[in-house]
């Protein structure tokens, strides 16, 4: 098991759960976080501190968001670790909760 970074984080990118992952298990590209399931320990302490709410339990990812699944584990390693708290994009909160996203991932 591991926990798996969703949808809702795409253009949000907060880092808050960077800052509290005691692995540096968070990779970081251009518009979204992901999560690297051979790191991760399952501790679940990035869920709350997550304020997109955009982080699930594996097993309890939403529906129509299972592909995040897999997508996490490719672009974790392609994507550098991230382990320190950055500043959102300025528009952050106007994409926080916006359905539809995935076509504006930045690989």
């Amino acid at each position: 098991m591991t926990y798996v970074v969703t949808e809702n984080c795409i253009k949000c990118k907060y880092t808050d759960c960077v800052s509290v992952c005691p692995v540096d298990a968070f990779c970081e590209g251009p518009n979204m976080l992901v999560i690297d399931p051979e790191v991760c320990i399952d501790c679940d302490v990035c869920v709350p501190e997550c304020p997109a709410g955009a982080i699930y339990d594996e097993n309890d990812v939403p529906e129509g968001q299972t592909s995040f699944i897999e997508l996490n584990r490719e672009l974790s390693g392609q994507w550098p670790t991230i382990s320190q708290m950055k500043d959102p994009p300025a528009d952050a909160e106007d994409w926080d909760g916006v359905a539809g996203k995935l076509e504006y991932l930045e690989k």
